[in-house]
């Protein structure tokens, strides 16, 4: 290893003024071992740079070539792996992590002690060493530490052991020694001689040292006199320091005094200061104006001016309470005195808003319910009906407006925050009263509004007398109202409002019409009649007309509510709840009344069940797009619920229908009324909810519809005893086929192009099955002929079978002349005319693709014939183009 080091330093480092410290043969860990060398090294020039050098030996291996370099300031940690057990592997932390493996551990462990040694000696952060023996890690001897940077002795030594001791000569000093060696030319040949020369030359220095030291007593003896004296002049000089001490020690104690005086003075002075910012808080902050005193003791609640006043007042008044005071300040009577005004302005105030505020909510919806009174007992003398009061006072079907209500009450939602924050129990009992009072108002003019919606639903022309009859009156007495609008100055009880009548009504009304009105096998008669068309017209608008009315009214409200009368219990519970709870009270009739609408408009006709759905999704999407967590889109929502349990009974019901469906024996089947009643249903549905919303659960519908409608009418079609079974099947198909093409519903086309197949195949059933009636003979003749050749029999040798022979092909061919094959057409041609209906008009298509087979049949047993009896001349009594006369002819004189 010493040789490979004086190696390395005489090729790589001595050229690039480096010094080799240390030297480590590794390879690295985990690949195949491709040995090299680590050096640690430094510069010979200032400033010192320290460096770990990788040096590989040539490819050809006749020298050493410098292969990578890193700086041992970039060098953050070094790992040993293991203190206590030989292991050769370490890594080193520079850019990224190396893993080396050592040939010795003794290698190792000297390099990794030149490498710390380095580090505390030149570099200020200090490398971390990890899993290295505290031995290895000594501390500089204190001599080293001692010495300067510049002029200590080298970290590392020869070989393995430590660096080298080296230090190097001035620049005079090399000038000195070359000039010494000048004079003895013989100090290189001569050591002994020279160093002999060397020591007779200091002996004679040391002598005249002597001789000098020697020479200078008189001029040490002056010095020391000179000194006696000096300090004789010391201890005169103490003396006289001494007396004017004791002089100044009297002029140190006044100037004590007076400092202690001082003192005090700065400190009464801070004091003083510090009251006076203590007595102008409590002023500025606990001083009520006389001005604010009066506005809350009795200020004007009605007017703007007057209900201003009290709002400043109000906010003052709860600043002076809710000042953060001082440690001390409540042991002040002043403090006390004006704490106990405070609370006194603050309870007689509350009392007052309270009052004068719930005068204005029993003032206004009073009003509002006086007015409602006074038109009723109006209508009443005249000898009006409540029905007719309602239609005559409603006719645009419209909700009172409560903006006005809501105005006046915005001039106080200030108070009514002051009045939270200062009196929680009277801010909530008012709270309560509002909503109390406004749940009447609302819940009398919801009743009403939804009685004359019924009304209008029901018909309220001479339709709906003929109806419901002279009596459909909803009777409400005068006495009745009174008793309602006096229970709002006291009485705990709620307006409530009978429909018991309209109930009744509701279901003489729906028994009054068709059974079976809304059923898919009458849908026939129902689309075509004009009342049924306006009445779903009406019924649709006027159902709009109620959403749309609800939806501005509960969000004016809990607008109102929301921003002004503000939650007003449960404070551990989150502001949007207690918005609903409060709108669930004010508006506690709307989802009844919602959902007895919608029962009412399931019995008139319950195809209305796809415009509620329709439209109360659309106003759900609305309403939630508005705020998800409204109360309007919860009620709205609970509502769509029920609407789309409608839905679906209304399509089991039509399902239903068309299971328990029975059809007559004696007469033909045609197209069978659900059939047709699922067209105009389809019709109908894709002109309610063309762009709807729900589109996804008409879809749904449309599948189970039409898979109902073609299971039974394979059904009725194997019932059928009148019409055959293909007839029944191929009509009924078509239709549905021509249905669903002109409709183009998107989810239904599997089941187009699957009534498309049924329809042709029972088609072409149905032909051949016909046409094998008037040649019958012959075709048994020629299924025969076939049944011979498939059995093996040669086509050639057909004709001498017995039963096939040419006699008796031409007895068959002679029972078939051309007059006997038009009236078996003929008579064909009545029969599929008495089988087949006029509404799907398929005769003439029928008949065609009769034709066809005919011809087709025709070609069939002239090829058999010229096959099986060749060179017999044998040939039918009629010709293609006969055929084609007899066809056309047929159907021209029907």
């Amino acid at each position: 290893m010493t040789a490979i080091k004086h190696a390395l330093q005489r090729d790589i480092f001595t050229p690039n003024d480096e010094r080799l410290l240390g030297i480590v043969n590794v390879c690295k860990a985990g690949k195949k071992k491709k040995n090299c060398f680590l050096c640690a090294t430094v510069t010979t020039e200032r400033p010192v740079q320290v460096k770990v050098v990788k040096v590989k030996k040539s490819d050809k291996g006749d020298f050493y070539k410098r292969q990578q370099t890193w700086e041992l300031r970039d060098l953050t940690e070094v790992d040993a792996k293991d203190a206590s057990k030989e292991n050769p592997e370490f890594d080193l932390h520079f850019e990224k992590v190396y893993r080396w493996l050592a040939s010795s551990t003794a290698e190792k462990n000297s390099f990794i002690s030149c490498i710390w040694k380095l580090n505390q000696r030149y570099l200020r952060k200090k490398v971390e060493f990890v899993n290295v023996s505290s031995q290895l890690l000594e501390e500089l001897p204190k001599a080293e530490e001692s010495v300067p940077s510049g002029e200590s002795q080298s970290v590392a030594g020869g070989d393995e052991d430590a660096l080298d001791d080296y230090q190097e000569l001035s620049t005079r000093e090399e000038q000195d020694i070359e000039s010494m060696m000048e004079m003895c030319e013989y100090a290189v040949s001569n050591a002994e001689a020279f160093a002999e020369q060397l020591s007779r030359e200091l002996q004679v220095l040391d002598g005249a040292n002597i001789q000098s030291i020697m020479a200078s007593e008189k001029q040490v003896n002056i010095l020391m006199q000179l000194l006696d004296e000096a300090l004789g002049e010391v201890d005169t000089i103490e003396g006289k320091l001494s007396s004017y001490e004791e002089m100044l020690q009297s002029v140190k104690e006044q100037m004590d005094q007076i400092s202690q005086s001082n003192r005090l003075i700065q400190i009464s002075n801070t004091n003083n200061g510090k009251l006076l910012d203590e007595i102008q808080f409590l002023v500025n902050y606990m001083d009520l104006s006389k001005g604010h005193i009066r506005a809350l003791q009795e200020g004007d609640l009605t007017s703007p001016k007057g209900i201003e006043a009290c709002i400043n007042a109000s906010e003052a008044l709860l600043q002076c309470m809710n000042v953060a005071l001082r440690p001390g300040h409540e042991k002040l009577m002043a403090v006390t005195q004006q704490q106990l005004l405070f609370a006194e302005l603050r309870d007689t105030f509350a009392r007052r808003l309270t009052n004068h505020l719930n005068n204005v909510f029993v003032h206004q919806v009073t009003g509002m319910l006086l007015w409602q009174l006074t038109v009723s007992s109006h209508s009443v003398i005249k000898g009006h009906d409540q029905s007719s009061t309602l239609s005559q006072h409603t006719a645009e079907l419209t909700l009172p407006k409560h903006n006005p209500l809501h105005r006046d009450l915005l001039r106080y939602a200030k108070l009514m925050e002051w009045l939270k924050n200062t009196h929680r129990e009277k801010y909530e009992g008012l709270s309560r009263t509002y909503v109390d009072y406004m749940s009447r108002l609302y819940e009398r003019e919801i009743k009403d509004f939804f009685e004359v919606a019924k009304i209008k639903m029901a018909g309220t022309t001479k339709e709906a007398k003929g109806k419901f009859g002279k009596s459909s009156t909803l009777p409400r007495k005068e006495s009745a109202l009174k008793q309602e609008t006096e229970s709002l100055h006291g009485s705990s009880g709620k307006l409530t409002g009978s429909t018991s009548s309209l109930n009744k009504l509701t279901v003489q009304g729906s028994n009054s019409r068709r059974s079976q009105s809304s059923s898919l096998l009458d849908m026939g008669n129902m689309s075509a009649s004009d009342l049924d068309v306006a009445d779903r017209t009406k019924f649709d608008k006027i159902f709009e007309q109620v959403l749309s009315e609800l939806e501005p009214l509960c969000l004016a409200e809990q607008d109102f509510i929301s921003k002004n009368i503000i939650p007003f219990s449960y404070e551990s519970l989150p502001s949007p709840y207690m918005v609903r709870l409060m709108m669930n009270k004010i508006f506690q009739s709307i989802e009844t009344e919602l959902n007895s609408l919608i029962a009412l408009g399931d019995k008139i006709d319950s195809f209305n069940s796809l415009y509620m759905l329709v439209k109360m999704s659309h106003h759900v999407w609305t309403a939630e797009n508005v705020d998800p967590a409204s109360y309007l889109s919860t009620t709205l929502g609970n509502v769509l619920v029920t609407v789309k349990r409608n839905f679906d009974k209304c399509i089991s019901g039509q399902i239903r229908q068309m299971e328990e469906v029975k059809i007559s024996k004696k007469s033909k089947v045609g197209i069978l009324l659900f059939v047709t009643g699922f067209e105009e249903f389809a019709e109908l549905a894709e002109t309610i909810f063309r762009n709807a919303e729900r589109r996804g659960d008409l879809d749904k519908a449309y599948v189970k519809l039409i898979r109902a409608v073609f299971m039974n009418v394979e059904k009725v079609a194997n019932e059928s005893q009148k019409t055959p079974r293909d007839v029944v099947m191929m009509e009924n198909f078509h239709h549905i086929f021509s249905t669903l093409s002109r409709l183009k519903i998107s989810c239904l086309d599997a089941e187009r192009r699957e009534a498309k197949h049924k329809y042709t195949d029972h088609l072409q059933s149905y032909v051949i099955n016909s046409l094998g009636q008037p040649l019958e003979k012959l075709n048994h003749f020629f299924e025969g002929v076939e049944a011979r050749v498939a059995q093996g029999v040669r086509e050639e040798e057909v004709s001498y079978q017995l039963a096939f022979s040419k006699q008796e092909l031409r007895k068959v061919i002679k029972e078939y002349p051309g007059k006997e094959v038009k009236k078996g057409l003929d008579n064909l041609y009545k029969k599929v005319d008495k089988h087949l209906c006029e509404e799907e008009s398929l005769l003439q298509v029928v008949w065609h693709s009769m034709q066809d087979e005919f011809i087709r049949q025709y070609k069939h047993f002239e090829d058999l014939i010229g096959r099986c009896y060749p060179g017999s001349g044998i040939t039918m009594e009629f010709t293609i183009q006969d055929m084609l006369e007899y066809f056309s002819s047929i159907a021209q004189s029907h």
